[in-house]
């Protein structure tokens, strides 16, 4: 959405919000809400632009990231989090390489954020995530009806549409 400080003003604290290809206001207001709400600020595949806003990472899995070598030199220092999407087994070795903190496995269910695009459904994803390690968010699709069908140890729930 181009503009999330609504739905981020709505999440309870200690909740993440994803900031991917924002106007640079709008970013900076979605970091006070942030800091406002005690929510998890990740930045998509600008590392640079993380670190000034003391945000964590989130390093795409099908798009360049930029900055991430200074990203992960200040990463540790200042306790920032690193999470890396996936959509397979490659992008569970490149999370398990840089060291990630978790990773966003999807699609989980077929999504309208990603019209035509092949769900892992739950026992694929299941089978993913186990062999990923680390914790494992399951995006896509996801919703009140099917989320019980994901196993007792994902690591956290992601919508994009459901904010939409």
């Amino acid at each position: 959405m181009p503009d999330p400080r609504a739905a981020a003003a709505r999440l309870p604290p200690g909740a993440a919000v994803v900031a991917r290809d924002l106007a640079p206001a709008v970013l900076a207001g979605l970091a006070a809400v942030a800091r406002r709400r005690r929510l998890l600020l990740l930045v998509a595949g600008e590392g640079r632009l993380a670190l000034r806003h003391g945000a964590g990472l989130l390093l795409p899995d099908r798009r360049p990231t930029t900055g991430l070598p200074a990203f992960l030199a200040a990463r540790r220092r200042h306790r920032l989090v690193l999470l890396a999407a996936a959509h397979g087994r490659a992008g569970l070795a490149r999370a398990r390489r840089l060291g990630a903190d978790a990773v966003l496995l999807s699609p989980v269910f077929p999504t309208a954020s990603h019209p035509g695009a092949p769900a892992l459904g739950p026992l694929r994803w299941a089978a993913l995530a186990a062999r990923g390690g680390r914790p494992a968010v399951a995006l896509g699709g996801v919703a009140g009806g099917n989320a019980g069908r994901l196993p007792a140890r994902t690591a956290g729930l992601a919508a994009i549409g459901g904010f939409a």
